[in-house]
């Protein structure tokens, strides 16, 4: 996301949580298990290799207004958003997710999330990296397809993202994605492949 405390324009995770999610504690809780994963462990160990280590309150629980899960802001960190959440895979998949931004923004010098394909190419990197799109998440939001479901999933969850950043409109959060998709999507950094 952009310089700024709010989850706007940028990164966000969009959130599916229901029965009005976990007070700022519990979240807090979670997100410090989430920190154990080995995924989250690795991603860390990363961000601090490429120069970037980050602080204890890199991550925190707030309170969202907007139907979002959480988001990465330059200078802010990553914010999960405890209201919209429910268990403990919820939290780990938008600490993922964020930390995979968190990468990207530590490693592109010139990264400005209000240029649209910059934004597309994280989100697509994000989406493809995270396991936001795996089979049975996209089952569970009711989405079924045999063939073709993660690429379908990404593109659907990029342009979500993508457009509602104020400085891309749904033509051009498009035109972004579809310019940056092939080296965005290949590029699996700081993975060896897909995970």
């Amino acid at each position: 996301m952009a310089d700024g405390p709010a989850p706007e324009p940028g990164s966000s995770s969009f959130s599916s949580a229901v029965n009005g999610g976990k007070t700022l504690e519990e979240c807090q809780d979670m997100i410090q298990r989430s920190l154990r994963i080995p995924m989250v462990k690795f991603l860390l160990k990363h961000l601090e290799q490429a120069g970037c280590g980050i602080g204890d309150r890199f991550i925190k629980a707030v309170h969202c207004d907007k139907q979002i899960a959480g988001g990465y802001a330059r200078g802010e960190g990553i914010l999960v958003c405890g209201n919209h959440m429910n268990i403990q895979d919820e939290v780990n998949q938008v600490v993922i997710h964020e930390l995979i931004h968190a990468f990207d923004d530590c490693r592109a010098a010139n990264l400005n999330w209000a240029n649209c394909a910059h934004h597309a190419c994280s989100e697509i990197r994000a989406g493809h990296l995270s396991g936001d799109c795996h089979y049975k998440r996209e089952l569970l939001r009711g989405f079924v397809k045999i063939r073709g479901h993660e690429q379908d999933c990404v593109r659907r969850r990029v342009m979500k993202s993508v457009i509602a950043n104020p400085y891309c409109s749904e033509a051009a959060a498009k035109d972004a994605m579809e310019a940056v998709w092939d080296v965005c999507y290949n590029d699996t950094q700081p993975f060896d492949r897909a995970p």
